[in-house]
């Protein structure tokens, strides 16, 4: 893990090599975050276990509400494109997602960067 500082903000970003995280490690990620005293976590998608990309599991909305409620913000870093193409809820949750302010999908750093800064 490493901290960056963008903008006016500190993110966790996290490696793109190591086990999945799903609804069990979102407690794990809101400690390390203020472990940091980062305000942004930001999480390659490929990280994240394959029930997150299937809404009637709820591990998104577990996920992402454990972060909301320590007043962090959840960027999903990568190419979603595949999941949101064979989900119509799942492309709706990714596209009102990106409308808000809490829970970000991104397709690189640049972009993460972009949203912050910009």
């Amino acid at each position: 893990m490493q901290v960056r500082v963008i903008g006016d903000r500190r993110v966790l970003m996290l490696p793109a090599e190591g086990p999945a995280i799903g609804a069990a490690q979102a407690t794990d990620l809101v400690g390390d975050a203020w472990g940091f005293d980062a305000s942004v976590v930001a999480v390659p998608a490929q990280r994240l276990d394959p029930d997150f990309f299937r809404l009637s599991t709820r591990v998104a909305g577990e996920i992402a509400q454990k972060l909301v409620n320590y007043h962090l913000h959840l960027v999903v870093v990568g190419d979603v494109s595949g999941h949101v193409a064979s989900s119509e809820a799942l492309a709706g949750y990714v596209h009102e997602s990106n409308r808000g302010r809490h829970v970000w999908f991104v397709a690189d750093d640049d972009e993460l960067k972009q949203r912050l800064v910009g």
